[in-house]
């Protein structure tokens, strides 16, 4: 397969590292410094499944360059999707599927937006990685996966394509019987990041304080109570569950929500508070925390974009 990679960072780094490392031909998109380490010195993965190089990687910072491609895996922040759907328009033809796979509820629907319903799978991932220097990326949690599928649920030869090339890479990968509830459920495992950047506390300390660990299980529940109004097959169950699986995550680990509102770059906040206290309103959920927590956040938020300034 033919595969872009659009945003060459963390998650973007490590799965289309794995793809090129296992033979296919994937050519990322990146920019700056991070771009010209590509070129010349390949791309390097510290990973806690093993540490490997891609070299040489086919990189450049112009898509209408690259021609069109199979897949293309978006990998930049949800906030950045809007302007990277126009920057994919060249690698798009007439047969080829994006995937995205940052956080949030609402990436779908803007690629498709601009690139045609057609060309969009639903998709999310699972892995805490982060680029350590230009061409190094570094995986320090969870088990690296992907998950995605048609829109309308129907299976398609292009999502088994994907996922056979995935699982020949060492990437588990998933294509669901319902991606817009696969892609909630990824949503709920992600609750604590916005409570994270207001603690200012890593997982581990968050559920074993008791407050912290009941304002987890009211986002929890509020997520479910505005997918549920929404026709989202998610379970009443699934704040339970989900908080099991949370008990079970590392305590060390600090999500990239909260890792970049604390070094004050730009983050996810609205893609992943701010849209589910929107996505309230229109469905009249009352999602509370999520409005406090977003509130809370965006005068640093403001500031990071350099929208507002006031001393630290």
């Amino acid at each position: 397969m033919r595969i872009a990679v659009y945003g060459a960072g963390g998650v973007g780094g490590y799965f289309g590292g794995r793809l090129a490392l296992a033979g296919e031909e994937v050519l990322f998109i990146a920019r700056g410094a991070h771009l010209q380490a590509l070129q010349t010195q390949g791309l390097q993965v510290e990973s806690l499944k093993g540490n490997f190089t891609v070299s040489p990687v086919q990189a450049t910072d112009d898509p209408a360059q690259a021609g069109t491609v199979d897949v293309v895996l978006v990998g930049v922040k949800a906030w950045q999707v809007p302007e990277a759907a126009q920057g994919i328009r060249p690698l798009v033809g007439p047969n080829t599927c994006v995937v995205p796979l940052q956080n949030g509820l609402e990436a779908p629907a803007q690629l498709a937006a601009v690139l045609g319903d057609q060309h969009v799978l639903g998709g999310s991932c699972a892995i805490s990685s982060a680029v350590t220097a230009p061409g190094c990326v570094r995986h320090v949690g969870l088990e690296p996966s992907m998950t995605f599928g048609e829109l309308d649920h129907r299976p398609s030869p292009r999502a088994e394509r994907l996922r056979q090339a995935c699982e020949h890479a060492g990437v588990t990968a998933v294509v669901p019987p319902d991606i817009h509830a696969a892609i909630w459920e990824k949503f709920l495992a992600i609750r604590f990041g916005p409570i994270g950047a207001v603690a200012r506390a890593p997982i581990g300390v968050l559920r074993r304080v008791p407050e912290t660990r009941r304002m987890i299980e009211q986002a929890l529940r509020e997520t479910v109570a505005v997918a549920r109004a929404r026709g989202v097959g998610l379970n009443e169950d699934a704040p339970h569950k989900m908080m099991a699986v949370l008990d079970t995550v590392p305590p060390e680990l600090i999500p990239s929500l909260q890792r970049d509102i604390m070094a004050g770059r730009p983050s996810e906040l609205d893609a992943l508070t701010g849209a589910l206290v929107r996505l309230g309103q229109e469905v009249g959920v009352e999602t509370p925390l999520h409005a406090f927590m977003y509130q809370s956040l965006l005068p640093l938020e403001l500031r990071a974009r350099g929208q507002l300034q006031f001393p630290s």
